[in-house]
């Protein structure tokens, strides 16, 4: 287990890879002593409860009562769930999500024999709504996923102008929050991206994973469906599992079977120390982030090196190394990471479209090119602390790169 990057340290500040809290370690620790199943209560009486207990206040975060929802082994079952709900509903229609969302989208709609289509992305990286109110007109979309927070550049899509869609075509709303999800606690959004959250109840199901901002042990997702009545879709006989209680059985609202009862308990536990609510202690580390990345975004945009094409909407951060090609942008991009490593700063790489930059970045960029950036994302609260340290490397990892390339020439 050595072989590994020090996931814990802000100057890891690559991929989204988050500590869990030390609480949800000790309460999964504890739970495993007993390693209940949350299928049926036979198999987790107490962390049935604590499941629910802990879905219904992620609930009532996005501001939903009333609802239909459970963990799940995490955000692409999650998401499967959803759309296969969608597909009963309105089977045969096609999902549309747009060109940055999850590939797991297309995945998924392919497992569950729905045809998919890809919209446009716009300039900063949220789905193309000329091209979506066009792509719905044709009349055989189902259900239009919605991001809020995408993988790769953190973007929301604008779910305000997608309802009003929905209210002419009719089409159900997926709102795929499972990175951004809980940043609808976040009080230090830009004023776009704070409309969507604020409509986010509207939606008809939402994902959203404990196991990022979460501060969970993975697998840990969570699948909320506004209308309580889809749960018809999962009802199903067994002829031994569901004697013991008149309750409610966890197996009976989900599609996978065993699942892992230490994680309700985790997650239990960890809102009991850090409650989901505005300005509380869980709120002001996920604002501690995403002012930690418009500090990085500044000092990008303000150098000489390095093209930073968009303010982060959320804690990630995406920039390209100047260059008079793509091509030799991407390589710039892959010798800052080898040297950002070599100074125990991890960063991740990127294929962003072109277009996301100003035009005349690139002399060579065609319409569809991609070029290779750096990605950072400053998921935990500590990296505002590290900002100034971060910066450093950095500069220096660019400085180095660069510096090889004119010794090279």
């Amino acid at each position: 287990m050595r072989d590994n990057y020090p996931y814990f340290h802000p100057l890891y500040a690559g991929q989204m890879l988050k500590p869990p809290h030390p609480v949800a370690r000790a309460a999964y620790a504890m739970a495993m002593a007993v390693n209940p199943n949350n299928h049926a209560l036979d198999g987790g009486r107490a962390s049935s409860a604590m499941e629910i207990e802990a879905v219904r206040e992620i609930a009532g975060m996005f501001g939903w009562r009333e609802f239909l929802g459970h963990l799940t082994s995490g955000g692409t079952f999650a998401n499967l769930e959803a759309l296969w709900v969608a597909g009963q509903i309105l089977p045969g229609k096609h999902v549309v999500a747009s060109a940055q969302a999850h590939y797991t989208h297309q995945r998924i709609s392919s497992v569950l024999k729905l045809p998919f289509a890809a919209i446009p992305a716009d300039r900063w990286g949220r789905m193309n709504m000329e091209a979506l109110a066009s792509r719905v007109a044709e009349g055989d979309v189902g259900t239009v996923v919605v991001t809020l927070g995408t993988t790769g550049l953190g973007a929301v899509d604008p779910l305000p102008e997608v309802l009003a869609l929905r209210e002419q075509y009719g089409f159900r709303i997926h709102v795929d929050a499972a990175y951004g999800g809980y940043f609808k606690l976040a009080g230090n959004l830009a004023a776009e991206a704070r409309r969507a959250y604020e409509r986010i109840a509207e939606a008809d199901s939402i994902v959203v994973d404990p196991h990022k901002h979460g501060l969970q042990p993975y697998g840990c997702g969570c699948v909320l469906f506004r209308d309580p009545a889809v749960g018809r879709f999962y009802k199903h006989d067994s002829p031994y599992t569901y004697f013991t209680s008149g309750e409610l059985h966890l197996g009976e609202i989900s599609l996978e079977c065993s699942r892992a009862g230490a994680s309700a308990v985790a997650l239990w536990a960890t809102q009991q120390a850090l409650p989901l609510v505005t300005g509380g202690e869980f709120a002001q580390g996920l604002e501690a982030s995403r002012k930690a990345a418009l500090l990085l975004h500044e000092r990008l945009a303000g150098s000489p090196d390095c093209l930073a094409p968009m303010e982060p909407e959320l804690d990630i951060v995406v920039w390209a190394v100047r260059g008079e090609s793509v091509e030799e942008s991407s390589a710039r991009a892959q010798a800052v990471f080898d040297e950002a490593a070599a100074r125990d700063l991890h960063l991740a790489l990127v294929q962003m479209p072109a277009s996301l930059f100003a035009a005349g970045a690139w002399r060579d960029a065609q319409e569809n090119a991609t070029v290779t950036c750096l990605r950072s994302v400053l998921m935990k609260p500590e990296h505002l602390v590290w900002m100034d340290e971060i910066w450093n490397r950095v500069k220096d990892a660019t400085h180095a790169a660069l510096a090889k390339v004119k010794e090279e020439r």
